[in-house]
């Protein structure tokens, strides 16, 4: 009986051992994939506000901007305050406005596109910024 006892005994010690062993190289496999993971992965705290803003996205829904429709461009404002005051500008001034500062063309580009000399856009977008500047800061005063 004492022999039972002891295999019994050296079983138990050679799982014991096995279960040991296996938790070690388990512990050290977990250690490596976090020292791994650490040096791929940047903690959020880390990212510039630039990083961050290319991780997330936005929903657009067509009643955040309103639509504007130059030629054959579609000019989405989102300024509601711009875009009361651009509704009310005559439709060539309205256009050259938008040309010229949503989709960045030269006055002698606008002119081409519109038919007309380079001065006359120059001329009709100064007027039309300050037709723009004095409708915005009535409504502006209306508001508040």
């Amino acid at each position: 009986m004492k022999k039972a006892t002891s295999l019994e005994e050296e079983k138990q010690l050679t799982f014991d051992c096995y279960c040991k062993r296996v938790l070690k190289h388990e512990a050290i496999d977990i250690q490596r994939n976090n020292q791994y993971m650490n040096s791929v992965q940047t903690s959020f705290s880390e990212l510039s506000q630039e990083q961050l803003g290319t991780l997330c996205t936005y929903d657009e829904y067509s009643t955040d901007y309103s639509l504007f429709k130059v030629l054959e461009y579609d000019i989405a404002v989102r300024d509601e305050l711009l875009a009361e005051a651009l509704q009310e500008l005559p439709e060539k001034k309205r256009d050259i406005v938008l040309l010229s500062y949503f989709l960045e063309y030269s006055d002698i580009e606008i002119a081409q596109l519109l038919n007309s000399v380079r001065r006359t856009v120059n001329d009709q977008r100064n007027k039309a910024l300050k037709d723009l500047k004095k409708r915005m800061e009535d409504k502006k005063h209306e508001q508040e």
